[in-house]
């Protein structure tokens, strides 16, 4: 990895920890300072990572500013029973251009990504998420991408990439690793009736901000996605300021924080990002605050993982078989482990989407499945996969 896109974190954050207990976060992990150089990352498992950069945000310029707020708040937190090894890189500085700052994340996150290394990606505009996705352009496997968003954000093939239509360029544009896209918390009258349509066409998920209020349906999406982007206007106004583009309507504080969570406990999940930030409009560094107690959820999930993915060996799992009414079996799993169900394709061939034939559900799909209903996820998948 090229350190040379990494500037060290702020001095005022090193002095901010300094005036903490000596078991904060701050103090139990390795930072980038001015004065002991970039961190040694051979027993790294999560990697924090700034970007600088907000030229890609629509209606919210100034979003790559003021990072060490975030970090100011995160690192006088205390961890938990935490058994893995946290790095904070710095910041990635804007380019020259734009695709300098995408080039610099992308070859970044790659490089974590090959080294087992899980990163998270704070600050810019929600484009960055586009950079993060073509991280995976050379592992060779399809992706799936979680949006935790009001918005859609597809925009048209003809916007140039921006925070409002970066997801249109990942859908469409070569070479092509996506499998699923998941939208959770968006809201009707901000989405053109032709996007929802569009979506559902293409075997999509997209999860309106009702629907998701009980949060323990999100687990399941969560425990399928490669790639999480959150964008702090998909939090209500009220509870993060701090974005130009933030509504009265969105998630609360509590309810973000379990997200993050879900998406932690994942064993899937191999990259994280919270988006949109700006500190301008950050009133008593409130969301800044949130921000950071987000990623204090979020590692706590990674550190409780349950590693139970069912493609390591189906042993320690229940196995039902539900046939519908066209003699199509649907067998579900539930893990001895965790107690969690996933639900299987059963493909002909091994090709190259194998790895989600098993998909993550709940309870409830089994139920569904009882009652002669198709999972809606299993459908959406099946279209996808044959």
């Amino acid at each position: 990895m090229n350190i040379d896109f990494f500037t060290p974190i702020e001095e005022s954050v090193i002095a901010h920890v300094v005036l903490q207990p000596s078991d904060v976060l701050g103090k139990k992990i390795q930072l980038h300072t001015a004065q002991n150089g970039f961190p040694d990352l051979s027993e790294v498992s999560i990697a924090i990572l700034g970007v600088k950069e907000g030229r890609g945000a629509v209606d919210n310029y100034g979003c790559g500013d003021e990072l060490q707020e975030i970090r100011k708040h995160l690192y006088q937190l205390f961890p938990g029973n935490w058994h893995t090894q946290i790095a904070d890189l710095g910041n990635i500085e804007k380019g020259n251009t734009i695709e300098d700052t995408y080039f610099a994340v992308k070859s970044s996150v790659e490089f974590l990504l090959k080294k087992n290394i899980l990163p998270i990606i704070i600050g810019g505009g929600q484009d960055i998420t586009y950079a993060n996705y073509r991280a995976y352009d050379n592992l060779e496997q399809t992706v799936n991408l979680v949006t935790v968003d009001s918005r859609f954000d597809l925009g048209s093939l003809e916007d140039d990439l921006s925070s409002k239509s970066y997801v249109s360029r990942i859908v469409m544009e070569e070479p092509n690793n996506l499998f699923n896209f998941s939208n959770i918390g968006y809201q009707t009258y901000f989405n053109s009736q032709e996007e929802i349509n569009l979506l559902d066409k293409l075997y999509f998920d997209a999860y309106r901000l009702g629907e998701v209020k009980d949060v323990t349906l999100v687990e399941p999406i969560m425990r399928d996605a490669d790639v999480v982007s959150v964008d702090v206007g998909s939090i209500r106004q009220s509870e993060a300021p701090a974005n130009k583009n933030a509504s009265p309507n969105g998630f609360y504080g509590e309810e973000i924080c379990a997200i993050a969570r879900y998406a932690g406990i994942s064993d899937k999940v191999t990259s994280f990002g919270v988006y949109e930030y700006n500190a301008k409009l950050d009133s008593n560094n409130q969301t800044a605050n949130l921000i950071a107690q987000m990623l204090w959820y979020f590692i706590e999930g990674v550190n409780s993982r349950a590693k139970d993915y069912p493609f390591v060996t189906k042993e320690n799992y229940q196995k039902f078989t539900v046939l519908l009414s066209d003699d199509d079996p649907i067998n579900f799993y539930k893990s001895d482990k965790s107690g969690r169900w996933w639900m299987e394709i059963n493909l002909i061939s091994n090709n190259k989407h194998k790895r989600h034939a098993l998909i993550p559900c709940s309870y409830r799909d089994y139920e569904l499945a009882l009652q002669q209903r198709t999972p809606e996820r299993w459908y959406k998948a099946l279209q996808k996969l044959v």
